[in-house]
Protein backbone atom coordinates (compact mmCIF):
# COMPACT_ATOMS: atom_id res chain seq x y z
CA UNK A 1 0.00 0.00 0.00
CA UNK A 2 2.53 2.14 0.73
CA UNK A 3 4.76 1.78 -2.29
CA UNK A 4 1.33 2.60 -3.97
CA UNK A 5 0.80 5.56 -2.51
CA UNK A 6 4.06 6.86 -3.32
CA UNK A 7 3.80 5.60 -6.71
CA UNK A 8 0.52 8.04 -6.89
CA UNK A 9 2.55 10.98 -5.33
CA UNK A 10 5.38 10.53 -7.65
CA UNK A 11 2.68 10.84 -10.99
CA UNK A 12 1.30 13.85 -9.06
CA UNK A 13 4.26 15.37 -8.58
CA UNK A 14 5.23 14.93 -12.47
CA UNK A 15 1.80 16.11 -13.61
CA UNK A 16 2.33 19.50 -11.84
CA UNK A 17 5.89 19.72 -12.96
CA UNK A 18 4.26 19.19 -16.52
CA UNK A 19 2.09 21.36 -16.04
CA UNK A 20 4.77 24.49 -15.18
CA UNK A 21 5.37 23.93 -19.00
CA UNK A 22 2.51 23.62 -20.67
CA UNK A 23 0.12 26.80 -21.50
CA UNK A 24 -3.41 26.74 -23.23
CA UNK A 25 -2.30 30.10 -25.54
CA UNK A 26 -5.07 30.44 -27.42
CA UNK A 27 -5.21 34.43 -28.17
CA UNK A 28 -8.70 34.77 -26.74
CA UNK A 29 -7.95 32.64 -23.72
CA UNK A 30 -4.58 33.88 -22.82
CA UNK A 31 -4.21 37.36 -23.88
CA UNK A 32 -6.41 40.52 -23.29
CA UNK A 33 -6.74 43.30 -25.35
CA UNK A 34 -4.66 46.22 -23.03
CA UNK A 35 -4.54 48.84 -25.63
CA UNK A 36 -7.13 49.93 -28.94
CA UNK A 37 -9.89 47.81 -27.44
CA UNK A 38 -11.93 49.05 -30.54
CA UNK A 39 -8.94 48.51 -32.60
CA UNK A 40 -8.20 45.00 -32.02
CA UNK A 41 -10.46 41.75 -33.03
CA UNK A 42 -10.37 37.94 -31.87
CA UNK A 43 -11.65 35.30 -34.15
CA UNK A 44 -14.52 33.00 -33.42
CA UNK A 45 -11.90 29.56 -32.83
CA UNK A 46 -9.75 32.85 -30.51
CA UNK A 47 -7.06 31.68 -32.76
CA UNK A 48 -5.95 34.34 -34.82
CA UNK A 49 -5.95 38.31 -33.72
CA UNK A 50 -5.70 41.19 -35.86
CA UNK A 51 -4.53 44.32 -35.23
CA UNK A 52 -5.23 47.85 -36.28
CA UNK A 53 -3.75 50.98 -36.36
CA UNK A 54 -5.38 54.32 -38.03
CA UNK A 55 -4.88 58.30 -37.04
CA UNK A 56 -6.91 57.78 -34.29
CA UNK A 57 -5.22 54.52 -32.34
CA UNK A 58 -3.32 51.42 -32.33
CA UNK A 59 -3.79 48.60 -30.82
CA UNK A 60 -1.92 45.55 -28.18
CA UNK A 61 -2.69 42.67 -26.46
CA UNK A 62 -0.77 40.85 -23.06
CA UNK A 63 -0.38 38.00 -22.11
CA UNK A 64 -2.64 37.12 -18.95
CA UNK A 65 0.50 35.51 -17.32
CA UNK A 66 4.38 36.00 -16.85
CA UNK A 67 7.04 33.11 -17.91
CA UNK A 68 10.59 32.70 -16.91
CA UNK A 69 12.23 30.40 -19.81
CA UNK A 70 10.50 27.93 -22.30
CA UNK A 71 9.39 28.77 -25.99
CA UNK A 72 7.32 31.29 -26.70
CA UNK A 73 6.09 31.85 -30.84
CA UNK A 74 3.24 32.67 -33.30
CA UNK A 75 2.44 32.82 -36.78
CA UNK A 76 2.52 36.84 -37.79
CA UNK A 77 1.49 38.34 -41.17
CA UNK A 78 2.83 41.74 -41.31
CA UNK A 79 1.07 45.09 -42.78
CA UNK A 80 1.32 44.65 -46.60
CA UNK A 81 1.89 47.89 -49.00
CA UNK A 82 2.75 50.92 -47.46
CA UNK A 83 3.65 50.24 -43.49
CA UNK A 84 6.24 52.83 -43.47
CA UNK A 85 6.45 54.59 -39.87
CA UNK A 86 4.51 51.59 -38.52
CA UNK A 87 5.75 49.40 -36.12
CA UNK A 88 4.33 45.54 -34.92
CA UNK A 89 6.12 44.47 -32.23
CA UNK A 90 6.22 41.06 -30.91
CA UNK A 91 8.15 40.74 -27.32
CA UNK A 92 8.58 39.64 -23.75
CA UNK A 93 8.92 41.73 -20.84
CA UNK A 94 8.91 42.82 -17.18
CA UNK A 95 8.16 45.82 -15.70
CA UNK A 96 9.78 48.76 -13.56
CA UNK A 97 13.09 50.39 -14.34
CA UNK A 98 14.68 47.12 -13.90
CA UNK A 99 13.09 45.30 -15.89
CA UNK A 100 14.47 42.66 -18.65
CA UNK A 101 12.97 42.54 -22.22
CA UNK A 102 13.33 40.63 -25.44
CA UNK A 103 12.21 41.69 -28.61
CA UNK A 104 11.07 41.23 -32.16
CA UNK A 105 9.95 45.05 -33.58
CA UNK A 106 9.39 44.39 -37.32
CA UNK A 107 9.99 48.46 -38.81
CA UNK A 108 7.73 49.18 -41.78
CA UNK A 109 8.57 50.33 -44.91
CA UNK A 110 7.38 52.44 -48.43
CA UNK A 111 6.00 50.03 -50.72
CA UNK A 112 8.49 48.06 -52.67
CA UNK A 113 11.02 48.12 -49.84
CA UNK A 114 12.16 45.11 -47.36
CA UNK A 115 10.62 45.59 -43.64
CA UNK A 116 13.52 45.63 -40.97
CA UNK A 117 13.89 42.87 -38.82
CA UNK A 118 14.51 44.79 -35.35
CA UNK A 119 15.86 42.63 -32.42
CA UNK A 120 17.14 44.02 -28.94
CA UNK A 121 17.72 42.56 -25.37
CA UNK A 122 17.24 44.59 -21.69
CA UNK A 123 18.89 43.25 -18.83
CA UNK A 124 17.87 44.95 -15.44
CA UNK A 125 16.87 47.88 -17.56
CA UNK A 126 20.18 48.78 -19.80
CA UNK A 127 18.80 47.87 -23.63
CA UNK A 128 20.77 49.20 -26.46
CA UNK A 129 21.81 45.67 -28.00
CA UNK A 130 20.29 45.86 -31.20
CA UNK A 131 20.92 43.97 -34.18
CA UNK A 132 18.95 44.47 -37.42
CA UNK A 133 18.11 42.29 -40.22
CA UNK A 134 16.41 42.17 -43.66
CA UNK A 135 14.36 39.53 -44.73
CA UNK A 136 14.87 36.94 -47.24
CA UNK A 137 11.08 36.43 -48.56
CA UNK A 138 8.08 38.55 -48.67
CA UNK A 139 6.51 38.67 -44.62
CA UNK A 140 3.54 39.84 -45.74
CA UNK A 141 1.68 37.98 -48.35
CA UNK A 142 1.50 34.86 -45.69
CA UNK A 143 2.12 33.74 -42.30
CA UNK A 144 5.94 33.16 -40.51
CA UNK A 145 7.13 31.52 -37.57
CA UNK A 146 8.58 34.16 -34.85
CA UNK A 147 10.06 32.05 -32.02
CA UNK A 148 11.75 33.82 -28.97
CA UNK A 149 13.57 30.38 -27.13
CA UNK A 150 14.88 31.52 -23.70
CA UNK A 151 16.52 29.40 -20.81
CA UNK A 152 19.22 29.95 -18.70
CA UNK A 153 21.95 29.38 -21.05
CA UNK A 154 20.79 31.83 -23.62
CA UNK A 155 18.51 33.51 -25.46
CA UNK A 156 17.81 32.74 -29.13
CA UNK A 157 15.65 34.56 -31.58
CA UNK A 158 13.76 32.46 -34.50
CA UNK A 159 12.71 32.97 -37.77
CA UNK A 160 10.83 30.30 -39.69
CA UNK A 161 13.16 27.65 -37.16
CA UNK A 162 16.47 29.51 -38.56
CA UNK A 163 17.87 30.80 -35.56
CA UNK A 164 18.98 34.45 -36.48
CA UNK A 165 20.54 35.63 -32.96
CA UNK A 166 21.54 34.17 -29.82
CA UNK A 167 22.57 36.12 -26.35
CA UNK A 168 24.31 33.83 -23.77
CA UNK A 169 24.33 34.08 -20.45
CA UNK A 170 27.79 35.05 -19.09
CA UNK A 171 26.76 36.34 -15.99
CA UNK A 172 29.55 34.61 -13.65
CA UNK A 173 31.90 37.23 -15.55
CA UNK A 174 29.52 40.31 -14.78
CA UNK A 175 27.38 40.13 -17.44
CA UNK A 176 23.38 40.35 -16.52
CA UNK A 177 21.09 37.83 -17.94
CA UNK A 178 17.22 37.84 -18.12
CA UNK A 179 17.04 34.61 -15.25
CA UNK A 180 15.32 36.26 -12.47
CA UNK A 181 11.98 37.80 -13.76
CA UNK A 182 8.96 36.91 -15.71
CA UNK A 183 7.52 38.34 -18.43
CA UNK A 184 4.70 38.71 -20.15
CA UNK A 185 4.04 38.46 -24.07
CA UNK A 186 2.94 41.39 -25.77
CA UNK A 187 1.99 42.35 -29.47
CA UNK A 188 1.07 45.64 -30.73
CA UNK A 189 0.55 47.89 -33.96
CA UNK A 190 1.67 51.18 -33.19
CA UNK A 191 2.77 54.52 -34.77
CA UNK A 192 6.63 54.98 -34.49
CA UNK A 193 7.29 57.44 -37.59
CA UNK A 194 9.93 59.55 -35.41
CA UNK A 195 12.15 56.70 -35.75
CA UNK A 196 10.80 53.50 -37.73
CA UNK A 197 11.40 53.82 -41.37
CA UNK A 198 15.09 55.75 -42.32
CA UNK A 199 15.75 57.05 -38.80
CA UNK A 200 12.32 59.34 -39.03
CA UNK A 201 13.16 60.76 -42.30
CA UNK A 202 9.73 58.95 -43.94
CA UNK A 203 6.52 59.35 -42.34
CA UNK A 204 3.18 57.82 -41.91
CA UNK A 205 0.96 58.33 -45.13
CA UNK A 206 -2.17 58.06 -43.21
CA UNK A 207 -3.86 58.15 -46.40
CA UNK A 208 -3.14 54.52 -46.20
CA UNK A 209 -4.45 53.70 -43.45
CA UNK A 210 -6.39 51.23 -41.87
CA UNK A 211 -2.68 49.36 -41.29
CA UNK A 212 -3.70 45.77 -40.03
CA UNK A 213 -1.09 43.12 -39.07
CA UNK A 214 -2.86 39.28 -38.25
CA UNK A 215 -1.14 36.94 -35.68
CA UNK A 216 -2.23 33.53 -35.68
CA UNK A 217 -1.24 30.60 -33.35
CA UNK A 218 0.17 31.73 -30.08
CA UNK A 219 2.19 29.19 -28.51
CA UNK A 220 3.85 29.03 -24.75
CA UNK A 221 5.50 25.86 -23.92
CA UNK A 222 7.31 27.32 -21.04
CA UNK A 223 7.04 27.82 -17.47
CA UNK A 224 4.56 29.88 -15.85
CA UNK A 225 5.66 32.64 -13.58
CA UNK A 226 4.50 32.36 -9.29
CA UNK A 227 6.79 34.86 -7.68
CA UNK A 228 10.62 34.38 -7.09
CA UNK A 229 10.06 31.15 -6.01
CA UNK A 230 9.89 30.34 -10.08
CA UNK A 231 13.52 31.31 -10.15
CA UNK A 232 14.91 27.50 -9.19
CA UNK A 233 11.37 25.91 -9.97
CA UNK A 234 11.70 26.93 -13.98
CA UNK A 235 15.39 26.75 -13.95
CA UNK A 236 16.57 23.63 -12.34
CA UNK A 237 17.44 21.03 -14.44
CA UNK A 238 15.12 18.26 -14.69
CA UNK A 239 12.90 16.21 -17.44
CA UNK A 240 10.00 18.77 -16.80
CA UNK A 241 11.94 21.62 -17.45
CA UNK A 242 12.86 20.45 -21.36
CA UNK A 243 14.62 23.93 -22.00
CA UNK A 244 16.96 23.01 -19.70
CA UNK A 245 18.27 19.86 -21.65
CA UNK A 246 21.96 20.23 -23.04
CA UNK A 247 20.28 19.84 -26.39
CA UNK A 248 19.16 22.95 -25.93
CA UNK A 249 22.38 24.49 -24.13
CA UNK A 250 23.97 25.48 -28.16
CA UNK A 251 23.11 25.41 -31.22
CA UNK A 252 23.84 22.59 -33.33
CA UNK A 253 26.20 22.62 -36.22
CA UNK A 254 23.57 22.53 -38.79
CA UNK A 255 21.72 25.45 -36.54
CA UNK A 256 25.16 27.35 -36.36
CA UNK A 257 25.25 26.84 -40.00
CA UNK A 258 22.14 28.53 -40.77
CA UNK A 259 21.95 31.38 -38.68
CA UNK A 260 25.40 32.14 -40.17
CA UNK A 261 23.34 32.20 -43.28
CA UNK A 262 21.23 34.55 -41.93
CA UNK A 263 23.82 37.10 -40.68
CA UNK A 264 25.95 36.92 -44.14
CA UNK A 265 23.43 37.55 -46.04
CA UNK A 266 20.73 39.50 -44.06
CA UNK A 267 22.10 41.59 -41.48
CA UNK A 268 22.29 45.07 -41.67
CA UNK A 269 23.47 46.06 -38.06
CA UNK A 270 25.14 44.58 -35.31
CA UNK A 271 25.63 47.07 -32.16
CA UNK A 272 28.88 45.11 -31.53
CA UNK A 273 30.41 46.53 -34.52
CA UNK A 274 29.38 50.52 -33.72
CA UNK A 275 32.66 51.33 -32.14
CA UNK A 276 31.13 55.03 -32.79
CA UNK A 277 28.41 54.79 -30.89
CA UNK A 278 29.92 53.37 -27.63
CA UNK A 279 33.70 55.54 -28.32
CA UNK A 280 35.39 52.29 -28.15
CA UNK A 281 33.84 51.68 -24.72
CA UNK A 282 31.91 48.10 -25.92
CA UNK A 283 29.65 46.25 -24.35
CA UNK A 284 31.11 43.69 -22.68
CA UNK A 285 29.50 40.56 -23.99
CA UNK A 286 30.88 41.62 -27.43
CA UNK A 287 34.08 40.44 -26.85
CA UNK A 288 32.28 36.82 -25.98
CA UNK A 289 31.38 34.16 -27.77
CA UNK A 290 27.47 34.14 -28.16
CA UNK A 291 27.18 31.00 -30.97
Amino acid sequence: MASFQALLLAVFVAAVALDQSFVEAKFSKSTYINWGAHHATFSADGEDLQLVLDKTSGSAVKSKRAFLFGSIEMLIKLVPGNSAGTVTAYYLSATGDKHDEIDFEFLGNVSGQPYTIHTNIYTQGNGSREQQFRLWFDPTTDFHNYTIHWNPTEVVWYIDNLPIRVFRNYQNEGIAFPNKQGMRVYSSLWNADDWATRGGLVKTDWNSAPFIARLRRFRARACKWDGPVSISQCGSKSPANWWTSPAYSQLSGSQMGQMMWVRNNFMIYDYCKDTKRFNGQMPPECFKQQF
